[in-house]
């Protein structure tokens, strides 16, 4: 285990308890390098004939970030490295779960150097960072709702990796969940957005997990074609708001009639990598 400044000596704070209180702090990386150069996934298969505009994907991440400023939020955003095309997915590099950061430990050999980039900026910026796992784990496969810890079992996330989370963060209740083998992340069919409301694609969950998360949660399914397009996948800015495609109109219309605030951002070309707005957000702070 490595710590990269104790406690009582960093200057920076970060603090997340969910995936909904009142974000505040993120850290993103424009999509300036982004190309579909090797697909890992099921949607970058896909597109890879098609690929990537990476001009147009600049303006819609663009848009994306006057958005969460428009709303208040500290947005930090990384220097994007020629050779990490991938780097617009901050998420998964990462997760804040209180006031800990844990670096992930990315399974493709592609995205391994991103959490070396990760580390040097924590270092720099004097912020505290824990890097504990000697398997794969993604944070796009860790969901926070206060104690409880959903992960999914997943191809970029190992059962050894779950259970060195689950000994290390005893005081929580840490559930995975089994997802089907061509979802990438349990982010791109669970989203938790508010104390008792979540997205589900329940097709790509386990039956007993599905029986688990109905018990706490009301479910706003997701049909085959939205999540495709990254239904689940929306941000939480906090206040019942969430950002959110405009292609996915039954999503939006759901989400809308249980109370919410749905921000629709243009974000297809971002998509086509197989991440939209949760991915491409790495909370440090929500109040």
């Amino acid at each position: 285990m490595m710590t990269s400044i104790p406690a009582k000596e960093q200057t920076n704070m970060i603090n997340c308890n969910s995936e909904y209180d009142e974000l505040q702090k993120v850290v993103v990386v424009p999509p300036e390098h982004m190309k579909i150069k090797e697909a890992i996934n099921e949607t970058q298969r896909h597109f890879l004939k098609e690929n990537i505009d990476q001009s147009r994907a600049l303006r819609q991440h663009q848009q994306f970030i006057n958005v969460l400023k428009k709303a208040g939020i500290e947005v930090i955003s990384l220097h994007p490295n020629q050779d990490l095309n991938e780097q617009v997915f901050t998420r998964d590099i990462g997760f804040t779960i209180g006031d800990t950061l844990y670096v992930s430990k990315m399974e493709e050999a592609l995205r391994k150097p991103e959490e070396k980039v990760l580390i040097n900026w924590l270092e720099t910026n004097q912020y505290s960072y824990e890097d504990i796992f000697s398997d794969s784990i993604e944070g796009g496969d860790v969901l926070l709702d206060g104690q409880d810890i959903w992960v999914g079992r997943s191809n970029r996330t190992s059962d050894e990796a779950i259970h060195t989370l689950k000994d290390h963060l005893p005081t929580y209740n840490v559930m995975p969940i089994t997802l089907d083998d061509e979802i990438l992340h349990l982010d791109c069919v669970l989203n938790i957005v508010s104390p008792d409301t979540a997205l589900i694609y329940s097709k790509a969950v386990d039956s007993v997990s599905r029986k688990r998360l109905r018990k706490k949660y009301h479910l706003i399914e997701v049909s085959d074609e939205e999540q495709f397009n990254m239904g689940p996948n929306v941000l939480s800015i906090g206040g019942n708001q969430v950002i959110s495609l405009p292609e996915n109109r039954q999503v939006n219309k759901q989400l809308r009639e249980a109370g919410f605030t749905v921000h629709e951002v243009p974000f297809s070309e971002i998509i086509k990598s197989g991440g939209s707005f949760r991915c491409s957000t790495l909370p440090l702070k929500r109040k």
